[in-house]
């Protein structure tokens, strides 16, 4: 923008800016529109709204009777519409003054409502194509008035002329574009095509494209939208909704929920991903707003929790943004994502209620979807908890079949500490779910409000001890020696050693060490290292008694019965350290530095020892 000179005017007074059209133009191709292929959409959105004025002049006029014809050849694209047209004052008023929309004159002011547009800065995206728009124009409320003819160009010049009216003997407007050689990409004919079948396949209206070669043009969207056919049967209904949804998205969808909210005039359906998506991965959704496509990125339509569907929808009352290019926020829009949530619960609830096989396949893909939205949804935990699938000591499977067979349901803290004891737990007839992923341990502590006879409880693997039987007196006696070897061995990593029996016999040590537990001690290191500074007071504040780890060795194992009758100190030691490596990777969590060097050193030792007892 630029300012007149302070002298061309008496001190005080009012100015008026002078807009650089050109500067404009950038601006809104690098900052509005996401892609100069906009500018055909908002030419079709001129052209309905002028025919949805011109219906609101003419109410008894039959439908199809006024509708929108687009030609494109290579070196020219037009767009004609048989829509209210324009009288030489609205010319003035409307295409060259920036800002001004004629959505907004009181003459329509009472059927906002019903218009796409609210911008007054559409027909500018023309400029991202070409550097000059011709319209030519009728107006239908003024039977009498000529046609107009208005050249805008890119530097802010226009020209404006009356026409005869044979020039333009029907009501409407054309606009034509003479494209820039550099945007041959947007206004070929085979892609004009391709973006006025993309914008506007859902429009009310009828369209038809031509490029000149022949004949009378083929309709953009010759078929009303699939939800607003008539189907001879609601199985025909259902599979015509999933082959609009495969030919939008690419996928087959696993079912498709037909949606449908009166109040503000919206339609459309959700299509069920067949396969699971990362967790909050949010998908685009298709919106058209009165037939015209608004966006495919429309995240905003649907709750967060949404992810396992994407959505195409036609509606009447949604507010579009600036660019139109996505939704205004809104309460109208928060309404409505509220009822599209509803929506998929209920279909949710049906598919609980009565087709089994869907659910078992909508929850294969998307348990982790599910299990979110439970977190935060009491209907839908008390619907589908029972048969949300969990990692347990009795392998993958629902909550349901699980609590039919442990009245007390064990859930660890993390994965770490399951993959820990599932192997013992399991043999002891103990039933453990692992609740270290995403949402897990907050929903197994909630089966009790949906199965009051299953009591669920926080399993610590320290606790799993008490679950392991001793061994008898004479046996612990005789191993005494071995024991003290091997806990001397393994003061390093603060491990005590203790002798049980456990199931399965194959497993020769468990070893029981918490998460919590080695981040104290290694606190509790790092306090004494620091002994006498600043970090060491701190952290001497918060001492607390380390827990310390604890390696069961299982008698039952032959190994092991071997491994405590050795004599030689050297030997037992060695075979202590080996023990103790062997849990800690049978334990799967991140072995420390010093864990991996004792489990090489361990291993070489004893095969040095095997070589030289056999020579």
């Amino acid at each position: 923008m630029t300012l007149p000179e302070a002298s061309s005017n008496p001190a005080g007074a009012d100015r008026t800016f002078q807009v650089d059209l050109r500067g404009l133009v950038d601006l809104l191709s690098h900052h509005l529109y996401s892609s100069p292929r906009v500018y055909l959409r908002e030419l079709l959105q001129n052209a309905v709204d002028a025919l949805t004025a011109r219906h609101t002049l003419e109410p008894a006029a039959p439908e199809g009777a006024f509708g929108i014809r687009l030609y494109a050849d290579g070196s020219v694209v037009r767009v004609e519409d048989d829509g209210v047209g324009l009288t030489e004052a609205d010319v003035h008023t409307f295409l060259a003054t920036i800002g001004r929309s004629s959505k907004r004159a009181e003459q329509v002011a009472e059927q906002r409502g019903d218009f796409i547009g609210q911008f007054g800065i559409g027909l500018l995206s023309c400029f991202l194509v070409a550097d000059e728009i011709h319209v030519v124009s009728r107006s239908a409320r003024t039977p009498d008035a000529p046609a107009v003819e208005w050249r805008g160009r890119g530097d802010g010049s226009y020209t404006l002329r009356t026409l005869r009216a044979s020039a333009r003997p029907r009501p409407g407007t054309t606009v034509t574009l003479t494209p820039r050689a550099d945007a041959g990409e947007w206004t070929r004919p085979t892609q004009v095509r391709a973006l006025a079948r993309h914008f506007g396949s859902l429009l009310r209206h009828p369209v038809t494209f031509s490029d000149g070669t022949g004949g009378t043009g083929t309709a953009v969207n010759p078929e009303p939208a699939p939800w607003a056919r008539t189907h001879p049967t609601p199985g025909a209904r259902s599979r015509a909704l999933a082959a609009y949804g495969e030919e939008v998205f690419g996928f087959t969808p696993l079912d498709t929920i037909e949606l449908d909210l009166p109040a503000v005039g919206l339609k459309g359906i959700a299509c069920v991903l067949p396969q699971a998506v990362p967790a909050g991965r949010r998908h685009g959704h298709r919106v058209h707003v009165k037939g015209m496509l608004l966006s495919e990125q429309a995240e905003e339509i649907l709750p967060e929790w949404a992810f396992f569907v994407r959505c195409v929808v036609d509606a009447e009352s949604l507010r579009p943004t600036a660019s139109r290019e996505s939704l205004y926020e809104d309460d109208t829009l928060a309404a409505v994502r509220d009822a599209l949530a509803e929506r998929l619960r209920a279909w949710i609830a049906r598919a609980a209620a009565s087709d089994p096989d869907l659910l078992a396949r909508f929850l294969h893909a998307h348990h982790l979807a599910v299990k979110s939205l439970a977190v935060h949804d009491d209907e839908i935990l008390r619907m589908l908890l029972p048969w949300l699938p969990f990692e347990t000591t009795d392998g993958h499977t629902t909550l349901d079949a699980f609590a039919r067979t442990h009245r007390t349901v064990l859930v660890t803290a993390n994965v770490e500490e399951f993959r820990q004891v599932a192997a013992i737990a399991s043999a002891a007839g103990l039933g453990v779910v692992n609740g270290g992923y995403t949402y897990d341990r907050e929903l197994v502590h909630r089966l009790p409000e949906i199965r009051p006879e299953t009591s669920v409880a926080d399993l610590d693997p320290a606790t799993l001890t008490a679950h392991l039987d001793p061994v008898d007196r004479e046996t612990e006696l005789a191993a005494a020696a071995y024991l003290a070897r091997a806990r001397e061995a393994l003061a390093v990593f603060d491990c005590d050693v203790a002798l049980r029996t456990f199931q399965p016999a194959s497993a020769p040590a468990l070893l029981v060490d918490s998460r919590e537990a080695r981040h104290e001690r290694t606190r509790s290191q790092l306090a004494r290292e620091q002994e006498g500074g600043l970090w060491g007071d701190i952290l001497g504040a918060l001492r607390q008694e380390a827990p310390r780890a604890q390696l069961i060795l299982n008698q039952l194992n032959p190994l092991v019965r071997a491994a405590v009758a050795i004599d030689e100190p050297e030997l037992a030691r060695t075979s202590a350290e080996a023990l103790y490596g062997q849990a800690a990777l049978l334990s799967r969590r991140p072995l420390r530095p010093a864990e991996s060097s004792l489990i090489n050193r361990s291993f070489l030792d004893l095969l040095a020892h095997a070589l030289r007892k056999d020579h």
